[in-house]
């Protein structure tokens, strides 16, 4: 499926889960297309240096079949070394990538990269521009409204981080609705700022022309209808990991599939060959699907047994169920 930017309409985009460090691995995209066939998938973010040097097929390798449409995220700050990996990504089957611009990580920061570079709006301009020249293919940034420390209003940073990025080319700009504040951990980012979706509503209404995604603390589909009200896209993250299955009814609220909805025993059933193909991953592959039964009866059993990586006990579970156990 061609990955496209469009306003509105056409856009493919219109619902994304969010690249998480060690969480959106192949596994877990593999996972969650069980669920939605229609929502945009995202990497983990990979480093531009580990894409030069670094096994590649290892990083960058999936399933054109089942994971996309999908969405490589790159971390990076040097233009020239950014379009080359972005040029590596086309020529490995990508469709569309996306410049991390946003995480407040110190193991990020360190590497020049993430929210840090909020700083330097024209860094960023210029790694898109040579991303999108050397791969052809649409690439957006992840960011959030602005840095703390920065002198003056947020909102008024943002909009001039966004002329930048879209000058030079950028079709989409992913904010997450909160400043962030850097050598403070991703969690303590999250919980200890608050929320502000008014600012990226009023993005949208700066740049009409620019695809804009709000993301951040969306966990209801209520929320995502309420949202998608004044931006093009909405980008859910955690909630996706955490009560997966209240996704299954994406495809046909949002994108007007008719697909029938798999109910969760059936999910298992269509996963229990992937697990069986990938035995020495079990303890990589069962935590993305813990969160299957969030609010069910069978929760604490079901976890139990994920936790052991016991295959023959998920079959015997599964079989319980079907029987009405």
């Amino acid at each position: 499926m061609m990955h496209q930017i469009q306003v509105k309409n056409g856009f493919q985009d219109k619902i994304s889960i969010a690249p998480m460090l060690d969480w959106t691995d192949r596994h877990f995209r593999f996972w969650m297309r069980l669920i939605s066939q229609q929502a945009v998938l995202y990497t983990e973010m990979i480093a531009c240096p580990a894409i030069l040097l670094g096994d590649r097929e290892k990083l960058l390798g999936f399933s054109p079949s089942v994971e996309e449409p999908l969405v490589l995220q790159i971390g990076g700050s040097n233009p020239k070394l950014m379009g080359q990996a972005a040029r590596i990504a086309a020529e490995y089957g990508y469709r569309a990538l996306n410049m991390n611009a946003g995480c407040p990580s110190s193991r990020v920061q360190s590497g020049q990269f993430g929210a840090v570079l909020m700083k330097t709006p024209e860094i960023v301009a210029d790694c898109v521009a040579e991303m999108k020249a050397l791969s052809g293919l649409p690439v957006s940034v992840k960011t959030r409204i602005s840095l703390l420390e920065m002198s003056g209003r947020g909102s008024d940073h943002l909009c001039r981080f966004a002329e930048y990025v879209h000058k030079a080319g950028c079709a989409h700009l992913i904010v997450h609705a909160r400043q962030a504040r850097l050598n403070w951990s991703p969690k303590d980012n999250r919980t200890r700022l608050p929320l502000d979706y008014q600012a990226v509503y009023d993005l949208k209404k700066s740049f009409p022309d620019m695809a804009v995604s709000l993301n951040g603390n969306v966990c209801s589909l209520d929320a995502v209808r309420e949202h998608l009200k004044y931006v093009d896209g909405v980008m859910i993250g955690r909630w996706a990991y955490a009560n997966p299955y209240a996704l299954a009814e994406i495809d046909a609220l949002f994108y007007g599939k008719k697909h029938p909805i798999l109910s969760r025993v059936e999910i298992l059933q269509k996963m229990i060959p992937y697990l069986e193909q990938n035995q020495e991953r079990l303890s990589v592959i069962c935590p993305h699907m813990m969160g299957l039964f969030y609010g069910q009866p069978h929760a604490k059993n079901y976890k139990q047994i994920l936790a052991a990586h016991d295959l023959k006990g998920l079959k015997d579970f599964v079989a319980r169920l079907k029987n009405g156990d």
